[in-house]
């Protein structure tokens, strides 16, 4: 094949329909038919990056790889394809802007106006392309965020615009995501949302090849014939996207309705084969079948906001389905521990989750606490180190004045500290441990047991890390800090040798936990927590 080919996913109507999702199934249906994707999110806030964005306000931040801090659509992305995502896949309009502005101090627009149309649609258009550069794809996939209509979506709008005039014929195509609401008084699904939709996507000079219609009732070929002859489309172009039991069931529905196929067919590319999603059904029906259900508790500040803990969720559904089991996450308010005490003695499991800030700590500590003492099986992540570090130091070690230097900077035992070079960090924004570091394993400890190795390499996102001043104490007391980074000598991971299963690790496991590949610490995880609830039996 020549040319990337580049695909657009708009929405209208309402945020929250799922453009992520019918991106990444689309690319998932590609993929199984032979085609290499990627898929790129385009988010109008004017933030530079999600990092300095309170969960409550946007969900997860995920982190890829070469340590870019995203938007959690490509913890998606990634989910689906199996394929890394990048700095690239990424770009928001404070990062467009500060690139244009940068551009303008340096004089390379040559004392010229400096203007959203150009330079700013020109500045969108090669953040588009970079990820089709020297053919690294057959096919990039970029979702724009919002909806059609939102005055901080209009530059991205043009962009399209104006890339797909350069592309031409067959090169790129507009997917529109929209609603079909029910009026349950009047018992019939509405079009007009969807036709207002798309008329403003026309004014803006965007005309749709395919409309994907959410949908909470099966639309009829009438439904089908009437938003193809008022939108501008062929009705085979007119694709259902009915509310599934679970995200993993879009891949199918997509291919049952023909999206892909159509898709190929406007981008004039063969269909090479059939779609293989062989391995994709097989966790499917893993994940559906099922008969033994666990209650993890999930142990964090953000509860309230499922999206705060996305991958997390994601890591559960991938490890249960390979475990055979069910995962019901029990979501417990860590700054409230005090009412959950009877919850947390039914669980099978106990996870402590990342965060910052000191609201809830004195709750996950207790957590931990909890989970040592009754030999209830514990992964603590990133803070959930630290958490136990704390609870071991103050409860083993005897230092009841331990604490992170997070929390409380005068503390007389500081066991957790923050990084040498993250001391003088004054900005807050992309200045973390961030992406993929290197770890040494002990050999036969837990964790080298699980990776099957002694060398691994995982995501960061932090400024706080295990002071190495404790950690001969803290072995000394039965404590076993098995992991290392082999930059900095910092501890990475620690557990306990007489307890059914308590890790805790300094990175991000759940980042990489893919349908494909679940990762193996949340699959030892689970493992433990079923042979855990088998014993209570």
């Amino acid at each position: 094949m020549a040319e990337t080919k580049y695909i657009f996913v708009t929405g209208g109507v309402s945020s929250s329909l799922g453009k992520g999702i019918i991106a990444a199934s689309l690319a998932k249906l590609l993929q199984s038919r032979g085609y290499t994707c990627t898929i790129q999110k385009l988010d109008p806030y004017i933030n530079v990056d999600p990092g300095t964005l309170n969960p409550y306000e946007h969900g997860e931040c995920f982190v890829t790889e070469d340590g870019a801090e995203t938007d959690l659509d490509l913890g998606h992305y990634e989910r689906f394809l199996n394929v890394n995502t990048s700095q690239a896949n990424n770009v928001t309009t404070g990062k467009i802007y500060q690139s244009v502005i940068e551009k303008e101090r340096r004089g390379e627009f040559l004392g010229k106006t400096v203007q959203v149309v150009p330079h700013i649609t020109n500045e969108i258009k090669n953040r588009i392309k970079i990820l089709g550069q020297d053919h690294q794809y057959d096919i990039v996939i970029t979702e724009i965020g919002g909806t059609v209509g939102d005055i901080e979506s209009l530059p991205y709008i043009e962009a399209v615009r104006q890339l797909k005039w350069e592309l031409g014929d067959y090169n790129a195509l507009v997917i529109h995501l929209t609603l079909i609401p029910y009026l349950s008084a009047a018992g019939e699904l509405k079009t007009k949302p969807t036709q207002h939709s798309v008329k403003t996507l026309m004014e803006s000079g965007i005309s749709p090849e395919i409309l994907v219609c959410r949908t909470e009732h099966h639309i009829t070929e009438e439904i089908r014939r009437k938003l193809a002859l008022f939108c501008n489309v062929k009705q085979e172009a007119v694709i259902e996207s009915i509310d599934a039991d679970t995200i993993y069931d879009v891949p199918n529905l997509m291919m049952a309705e023909g999206l892909d196929q159509i898709t190929l067919q406007k981008l004039d590319l063969p269909l090479k084969q059939d779609a293989d999603l062989k391995q994709w059904n097989g966790f499917l029906n893993k994940l559906k079948q099922a008969k033994t259900e666990l209650n993890i508790g999930l142990v964090g500040k953000y509860v309230e906001l499922q999206d705060s803990y996305k991958s997390i969720l994601e890591s559960f559904i991938h490890a249960g389905a390979y475990n055979d089991v069910s995962v019901n996450v029990v979501s417990i308010h860590s700054e409230f521990i005090e009412d959950e005490l009877e919850t947390i003695k039914s669980l099978d499991g106990i996870l402590v989750a990342p965060g910052f800030g000191e609201r809830g700590i004195e709750g996950k500590i207790e957590a931990v606490k909890y989970a040592r003492e009754h030999h209830i099986p514990f992964f603590g992540i990133c803070l959930g180190l630290q958490m136990a570090v704390i609870e071991y130091s103050r409860n083993v070690l005897g230092l009841k004045d331990a604490n992170s230097t997070e929390m409380n900077p005068n503390t007389k035992h500081p066991v957790i500290a923050i990084m040498d070079d993250q001391k003088a960090v004054e900005d807050y924004g992309g200045t973390m441990r961030l992406g993929a570091w290197d770890c040494n394993l002990k050999p036969k400890s837990k964790l080298a047991e699980i990776y099957g190795k002694t060398s691994i390499s995982e995501r960061h996102r932090h400024r706080y890390e295990v002071n190495n001043f404790y950690v001969k104490s803290l072995e000394e007391q039965g404590l076993i800090c098995s992991g290392k980074n082999t930059k900095t000598g910092l501890i990475e991971t620690i557990e306990l040798k007489n307890h059914p299963f308590f890790l805790g690790v300094q990175f991000h496991p759940e980042y990489k936990s893919t349908v494909s590949n679940p990762h193996p610490i949340f699959l030892a995880f689970i493992k433990a927590a079923k042979e855990f609830n088998a014993q209570k039996q």
